[in-house]
């Protein structure tokens, strides 16, 4: 699973908890370093095999969405592959190989955020034959008789525990290569199968698997969860710290193509939140 379902697991995790800051010691500054903005291209770093995000052949959704920007700049895109897990971003962004990456958390470290490209979260998925379009979430009593498949680790498997749910669930890898393996995928064709009865899982993931079943799956965003678990999140682009003016140009960028962004996130079914967490029709 790739970093960012870590991350989002790990805020999830934090969300509530009381946090003591201490200040470091005092030191001096580094002097700013120069922006390192390669302009003949839009260099992006990415993962080689990980959809619906992205993959070496340009399928993904992040891919298309680069594709996008590029245009707007007039340059081509240009990506440095490498695998989405520990080291990424120290080995990709950090190291200049790259002047942008795609789907950063809010609050990530090493980077610097963009403003937000879109708010998604995490998702029910129910088979539509099965008349369970309408549950209300993991408090939801019929649960309790069905089984579940959820991703370990994730903050709505915290939920699923704290409501009994976990004796019947089937728990499905956090930590995967996804060159090898893809949880997600494996979680909607095992729902599909009858194998399970309900997917608890990602929003992003679940919208584009679910998708490929036409309209036999219904995907319905968690939005009626307690609050001190936080389950959706807003997602941007990373850049270099200290390189203000090339975040301030994508943030422009985003700006002005938000409609496009949207209907590419649409058109690969990523469930959208809006500002207050309701979801976008």
């Amino acid at each position: 699973m790739p970093p960012l379902l870590r991350r989002i697991a790990a805020l999830g995790l934090l969300a509530g908890a009381a946090m003591v800051c201490v200040p470091p010691a005092p030191s001096r500054a580094e002097p700013p370093r120069p922006e390192a903005i390669d302009r003949s291209a839009l260099r992006v770093c990415s993962d080689p095999a990980n959809p619906p995000f992205s993959n070496d052949k340009g399928e993904g959704f992040e891919n298309k969405i680069a594709e996008l920007l590029a245009a707007k700049l007039g340059v081509p895109v240009r990506y440095t592959w490498f695998p989405n897990s520990t080291g990424f971003l120290r080995m990709t962004l950090r190291a200049r190989r790259c002047d942008l990456v795609m789907g950063i958390v809010v609050g990530a470290e090493m980077v610097q955020n963009t403003n937000p490209y879109y708010r998604s979260g995490y998702v029910l998925v129910t088979r539509r034959a099965d008349g369970l379009a309408d549950l209300t979430g993991l408090a939801d009593p019929r649960l309790q008789t069905l089984h579940l498949g959820i991703t370990a680790g994730t903050p709505p498997a915290n939920l699923a525990a704290r409501n009994g749910l976990m004796v019947q669930a089937r728990p499905y890898p956090l930590f995967v290569d996804s060159r090898y393996d893809a949880p997600g995928k494996q979680m909607i064709e095992d729902l599909a199968a009858k194998q399970i009865d309900v997917a608890v899982l990602w929003g992003p993931i679940a919208g584009y698997f679910a998708k490929q079943h036409g309209d036999d799956m219904v995907v319905t965003p968690l939005v009626n969860e307690p609050k001190d678990t936080k389950l959706d999140f807003y997602i941007t682009m990373g850049v270099r710290p200290g390189e203000n003016d090339w975040k301030n140009q994508i943030n422009q960028l985003l700006r002005e193509n938000k409609a496009a962004i949207d209907a590419i996130l649409r058109d690969y079914g990523v469930p959208l939140l809006d500002a207050h967490g309701q979801p976008v029709p």
